[in-house]
């Protein structure tokens, strides 16, 4: 047996309320009651109160007595439960059918939802594509904006223009100074070459020169060395004689 307590409404302290029945014992009951359409514990279920009613109308329409009074009177009292017992499934079917209508608002409703998030994940996706696409732009920005820089920090076109013809007449009049230069190299290798030339012309002269002067006063000697023999044998003769 379960207990448990509960709060009654309008007052302050709490009552023990008992609970006979489990959750499956519950709902067996609870689904009787809608069969049943008994709606509490106590008194005869609405059923069995119609059911015993129309035993009784048919039981004493089977009577072979003239009891046409009692007849009606249960007749009327079985219309009136009838009546009792069908305003329940009126309000019952109009639950079911607001809670159809509700269902189907519901479903409405849930399939507008399911649309719109489709339709927000696509947006995401385009803003994600398009924050992309800006920050790629905001790039190509940032670099033209520090090219537009760099060049407005250079001097204008005329200056620039005249710098480069500057440099273009310096830069002939220092190939027109290496030209010269390489002509008077050239030239200057021929005359030093000429020089060598005259220098060795000059050497093998004196060189020649030197040979034919000593060969001279070796020729010189000899000649004195012979006329002093021919001196000596002169006088050996004359010291015979």
């Amino acid at each position: 047996m379960l207990r448990k307590g509960r709060k009654v409404s309008g007052r302050g302290e709490m009552v023990a309320a008992n609970y006979a029945f489990g959750p499956v014992e519950d709902d067996i009951i609870i689904k009787h009651r809608l069969l049943t359409r008994t709606t509490t514990t106590r008194g005869e279920p609405p059923l069995k109160k119609l059911q015993r009613k129309f035993t009784l109308f048919l039981l004493e329409v089977e009577k072979d007595e003239d009891n046409f009074n009692d007849c009606a009177k249960l007749s009327q009292a079985l219309l009136q439960e009838l009546s009792t017992f069908e305003i329940p499934l009126l309000k019952s079917k109009a639950v079911i059918d607001a809670n159809l209508r509700e269902k189907e608002n519901f479903n409405e409703l849930k399939d507008e939802i399911n649309r719109q998030i489709l339709q927000v994940q696509t947006d995401i996706e385009d803003l994600k594509k398009q924050l992309v696409e800006s920050k790629i732009e905001r790039q190509h920005k940032e670099e033209c904006a520090a090219i537009r820089k760099l060049i407005s920090a250079q001097p204008p076109r005329s200056e620039t223009q005249k710098s480069i013809t500057e440099l273009e007449k310096e830069i002939a009049a220092l190939e027109a100074e290496n030209t010269a230069g390489s002509r008077l190299l050239e030239l200057r290798k021929k005359q030093f070459a000429l020089l060598l030339h005259v220098v060795d012309e000059l050497q093998n002269t004196i060189e020649e020169e030197q040979k034919s002067l000593i060969e001279e006063m070796r020729m010189v000697t000899d000649e004195q060395k012979s006329g002093m023999e021919d001196a000596s044998g002169s006088s050996e003769a004359i010291a015979v004689d």
